[in-house]
C-alpha cells in the first residue's frame, strides 16, 4: 500500500521504531506535550493525533488508536507493515476484575482473552483457536522498567472486548473473574494478533480505571486523560531500553 494510507498521513521516516499508542487523542496529545522533547504533529487524520519526538535523547511516537479492536487493528496494522514500527505499546485504561486490584494500579496483559472474532479475520475456521499473546521481551522489560521505578506490575490474563455495554443476563464477567482474568479492555487482542502476523513486538499495559464489581470506583474522563503519568514514564523508558536492544 502506497504511503501516506488511508488513514496516516505521514512519511515513513515521521515514525519512531517504538509507538505508544493510548486509545484517547487527547491523552496522546497530553503525553507529547508533558513528555516529550521537540514533539511535531505527524497525524491528524480524523482527528486521530500522532506526535513524534525525544525521550531522554530517543525518538519516540505517540499515537492515539481510538476505540476498540476495529480501531486499534487498523492503525496498527498499518503502522507495523506499512511504516515499519517495531514496537507498539498501547497504554489504556481497564476495568478491574479482581477483588485485590485498586484505581490507579497498573497490568500488563501476558495474553488476552477475547469476545471478538477480530482473529478469524486471519483465516482460522471454527476448528482452531489463535491465542493473542504479548511479545515476551516487550514485557519483561516493562517489569523491570517498573521496577526500577519502585512500581509492581501485576502481569497476567487481560480481556479484550468488543462490548463495553452488555445486554442484562450477557455479561461474562464473573466466569472471566474465576479464570483469573485481571481486568477489561477493548483493544488488546487485535493488537497482539497483528504482531504477531506481522513478526513484530507488542505489549499491552494498563491503568485500572474503574472497577467492574465497585462501581463507585470510577475515575473521571479528565484524570483517565492526564493522570496515569506512572504508566505513561514506564512505557517511555521501555521504548529506551528497546531501543538499546535493537
Amino acid at each position: 500500500m502506497p504511503i501516506p494510507t488511508p488513514h496516516i498521513n505521514a512519511k515513513k521516516e515521521d515514525f519512531a521504531k517504538t509507538v505508544l499508542m493510548p486509545g484517547d487523542p487527547l491523552r496522546a496529545k497530553f503525553i507529547a506535550e508533558t513528555f516529550l522533547t521537540e514533539p511535531r504533529l505527524v497525524n491528524n487524520v480524523r482527528g486521530v493525533q500522532g506526535h513524534t519526538g525525544t525521550w531522554k535523547g530517543v525518538p519516540v511516537t505517540v499515537m492515539a488508536s481510538g476505540m476498540g479492536m476495529p480501531s486499534i487493528g487498523i492503525y496498527s496494522w498499518e503502522l507495523f507493515n506499512f511504516y515499519d514500527v517495531q514496537n507498539i505499546i498501547r497504554i489504556g485504561s481497564a476495568g478491574a476484575l479482581q477483588d485485590d486490584l485498586k484505581l490507579r494500579d497498573i497490568v500488563a496483559g501476558q495474553a488476552a482473552c477475547t469476545n471478538s472474532n477480530y482473529v478469524k479475520s486471519f483465516g482460522f475456521g471454527d476448528s482452531a483457536t489463535f491465542a493473542p499473546i504479548a511479545d515476551y521481551t516487550l514485557l519483561s522489560t516493562a517489569v523491570n522498567v517498573a521496577k526500577a521505578h519502585g512500581v509492581s506490575i501485576r502481569v497476567g490474563n487481560i480481556v479484550s472486548s468488543d462490548t463495553f455495554y452488555s445486554a442484562e443476563g450477557q455479561s461474562l464477567s464473573d466466569l472471566w473473574k474465576r479464570m483469573g482474568a485481571l481486568a477489561v479492555e477493548m483493544e488488546g487482542a487485535a493488537l497482539y494478533a497483528n504482531a504477531a502476523y506481522a513478526g513484530k513486538r507488542a505489549l499491552c499495559i494498563c491503568t485500572i480505571s474503574d472497577h467492574i464489581y465497585r462501581p463507585e470506583d470510577n475515575l473521571s474522563a479528565e484524570d483517565r486523560q492526564s493522570s496515569f503519568t506512572q504508566m505513561m514514564e514506564i512505557a517511555l523508558d521501555t521504548a529506551i531500553a528497546m531501543e538499546a536492544l535493537s
